[in-house]
């Protein structure tokens, strides 16, 4: 804990004695402040202009007593975060305002689970035609691939450079194979999210409806 230095303990002291002197008088109060100036302690019955933004303690000039905290003044920095947070939280409360009148929407378009779960099997369906026409072209890649390969390896066994047309052609077949698998990739990373949100929309639909079930009964 620091200690305070004895001047500054009589200096306070002088200030409120005179405080309660003025008051005698009939003289109003003032109110008493104490702030850190340049890493000392300050107090004094006016706050000047410099220390305006600064954290301070008030101090009833009749008590003695602290009857009052203020807070240092943000800097501009801490008002840029703080307007940059503000922002954030209402772009989280419009977005949540979204979803529950999505969810709301969805309760109502929806009479039943069956109604629901036909909606998610069309994009399901859709998904697996997609994975399986992209499945069958990655094997027609690799069946081609294969064949342009292996007639490179029988024209280098055979003592003769690879034909120029078949080095171009395994070149570009590879590269599109690569393409084509890294397609796929996202397809099946796309069909695997529709299985995840179903499962998660229908958890939250049965929630939905037996809440409404329970307020109507």
């Amino acid at each position: 804990m620091s200690k305070i230095h004895p001047l500054f303990t009589a200096a306070l002291l002088a200030t409120l004695a005179s405080q309660a002197l003025a008051q005698k008088a009939g003289v109003p109060s003032k109110k008493l402040y104490c702030w850190n100036e340049s890493g000392r302690k300050v107090c004094g019955d006016a706050l000047p202009a410099g220390a305006v933004d600064s954290e301070r303690t008030e101090i009833s000039a009749r008590s003695g007593l602290a009857t009052g905290r203020v807070d240092r003044a943000p800097s501009e920095t801490e008002r840029a975060a703080d307007a940059a947070q503000a922002e954030l939280d209402r772009q989280a409360a419009v977005a949540a305002d979204a979803k529950r009148r999505r969810e709301l929407a969805m309760v109502e378009s929806y009479q039943s689970e069956a109604e629901l779960r036909r909606a998610y099997e069309h994009r399901l369906s859709l998904s697996e035609g997609t994975l399986k026409a992209s499945k069958m072209a990655v094997s027609g890649l690799r069946t081609i691939l294969v064949s342009l390969l292996s007639r490179a390896g029988e024209a280098e066994l055979m003592g003769k450079a690879v034909p120029a047309p078949i080095a171009k052609n395994i070149r570009s077949q590879h590269e599109e194979l690569l393409r084509q698998q890294q397609r796929l990739v996202e397809q099946e990373r796309e069909a695997n999210e529709i299985e995840g949100e179903f499962a998660d929309t229908l958890a939250r639909y049965r929630e939905l409806k037996s809440a409404a079930s329970g307020s109507d009964s």
